[in-house]
């Protein structure tokens, strides 16, 4: 579109359209570049417009008489638009008009001189914006344009970016050191990675107070933004961890309560995840405005049909081998290879795409700590199917009934507790959950058959290292081996840090044999 320019046009369109006519007449880039910055000074910001043409490689000049155009190649044709005003001008043959060449340098100096425009614009974003850019790439001419914007400043955030701005600029020129030494002290209380970067620059060329005071802002930096780093792999860790809470917590119920080794947990997981991608496509093709909503519709429904298959696997398999646990390791890991070969048949092998919802999209930063909103909401998602697991555990019959079978089956049998339908309805809740946590990896994670393969180990180690069957353990398991991992990984790698993670796991184990939090009752202590 010819319109993708609009800004608004100052009034004084005569003095600036002889300007912009230079441009056809510019031999050089240097000749090029010398056009812009007459542009830029006039400081009108109607320039933008065909300065950002140019930018993308949009300014054209006709051949016959020189008039200067932004323009749209249209296969053989040209579509024209008025470099101040964007109002269509017509179509005419390529062959009559030459582009006005650009390269990296030039294009560098158009980003420079559209950020001094901007500096005046009523949009305080626009103003921040301008002013990061100029903080980035100091260049001492800028300082002027600074110096104005600062003046009239009346917004407290934009002056103090802008401050910021003319400090990385004053670095770059030839004012006094006492103006040098202030300008390193403001960079240095941004304390941002760029700000890291332009002080080590500036110390490796500087002398004297100035390389002294460089140096004890750039060590102060290091050692904060060292604890920023640490803190980001905190949060990784915990990110990772609600992934494994979520993926284990079901595997916690069934291995806990029944003692069975389900080697088709992780597919479970998958299931869950090809629910969504199901959901999101009936939702992409017939109600496109409930795509938001799409993780609330498949969260029931992915509870439900994995439920529903861990049920069936419970009934016509697994209750024929309890005491076997063998045979039924065996049994579970050929259902998993059955629910992932039928996977691939239906879906194909492939990878199948699930989008975010809006509210999933994008990141934010607390300092130079960065958070993505799909992680965030997976961690209180994790948090709240934990704590509602736990109310069910604690607060309702059926849980007693689940924590009365762990505890003591004989007794709890001998109670009047059916202990079959305890085991069956459990291992349904178990890959229920499982189901729902494939909704949440599906945000993060490839949906393909074998998604549900990269969990399986490292939820048992979950499991395993906090406690067989209790709640807390795989809670605290999960974050901590999260943590671990991603403290790990920058020194050891993603494969050699997991190695570790399991041999720490194997010692630790053969100090505390039931993990973490260990569970109470006569048969298991027996």
């Amino acid at each position: 579109m010819l319109g993708v320019f609009a800004s608004p046009a100052h009034a004084d369109e005569a003095a600036l359209r002889p300007i912009i006519a230079k441009f056809a007449a510019a031999k050089n880039f240097k000749a090029t570049e010398a056009v812009v910055q007459e542009l830029a000074a006039t400081g009108d910001p109607a320039v933008e417009r065909p300065l950002a043409a140019l930018a993308e490689g949009d300014l054209y000049f006709r051949k016959s008489d020189s008039a200067v155009f932004i323009g749209r190649e249209a296969r053989q044709a040209i579509k024209l638009a008025d470099p101040l005003t964007g109002e269509e001008a017509g179509e005419e043959p390529k062959a009559a008009f030459t582009k006005i060449k650009v390269n990296n340098a030039l294009r560098r100096s158009i980003r420079d001189a559209l950020g001094g425009l901007t500096l005046g614009s009523p949009d305080a974003n626009a103003r921040i914006a301008a002013a990061d850019t100029m903080f980035k790439t100091p260049v001492a001419a800028n300082i002027e344009a600074l110096d104005a914007a600062i003046a009239k400043e009346t917004v407290g955030s934009v002056k103090l970016k802008l401050e910021q701005a003319r400090a990385s600029s004053v670095l770059v020129s030839d004012l006094p050191e006492d103006e040098k030494l202030a300008a390193i002290d403001i960079i240095a209380g941004v304390g941002s990675r760029d700000a890291l970067s332009l002080l080590t620059g500036y110390e490796a060329g500087a002398e004297g107070a100035l390389k002294d005071a460089a140096s004890a802002a750039v060590a102060s930096m290091n050692s904060t933004l060292a604890l920023w780093a640490s803190a980001q792999n905190v949060w990784y860790g915990l990110s990772l961890g609600s992934v494994l809470l979520l993926a284990a917590i079901g595997l916690a119920i069934t291995f806990g309560v029944m003692g069975v080794i389900n080697m088709a947990h992780g597919e479970m997981v998958m299931l869950g995840a090809y629910t969504t991608f199901v959901v999101q496509n009936i939702i992409r093709t017939s109600f496109p405005g409930l795509f938001d909503w799409s993780l609330a519709i498949a969260l029931p429904l992915a509870f439900l049909v994995a439920g529903a298959v861990g049920l069936a696997i419970e009934r016509g398999i697994i209750r024929f081998l309890y005491g076997r646990p063998l045979e039924t390791l065996l049994a579970t890991w050929g259902v998993s290879l059955i629910l992932q070969q039928a996977v691939r048949s239906i879906f194909g092998p492939t990878n199948r795409e699930v989008g975010n919802p809006s509210w999933m999209s994008g990141a934010f930063d607390m300092g130079e700590l960065s958070v993505t909103w799909n992680r965030l909401w997976i961690l209180a998602f994790s948090l709240a199917v934990f704590f509602l697991l736990l109310f069910v555990m604690k607060r309702t019959s059926w849980g007693l009934q689940m924590r009365a079978v762990t505890a003591n089956r004989r007794m709890a049998s001998s109670m009047g507790i059916r202990t079959p339908w305890v085991d069956a309805l459990t291992f349904a809740l178990g890959s229920g959950i499982a189901g729902i946590a494939g909704v949440a990896l599906s945000q993060i994670d490839n949906v393909s058959p074998n998604l549900g393969q990269g969990y399986i180990i490292d939820s048992f180690m979950v499991v395993v290292f906090g406690g067989v069957g209790n709640l807390w353990g795989t809670l605290v398991g999960a974050f901590s081996l999260g943590v671990l991992n991603k403290f790990l990984e920058p020194y050891a790698g993603a494969v050699l840090g997991k190695i570790l993670v399991l041999v720490l796991i194997i010692l630790f184990i053969q100090k505390r044999p039931r993990g973490l939090f260990a569970l109470k009752g006569r048969a298991v202590e027996a």
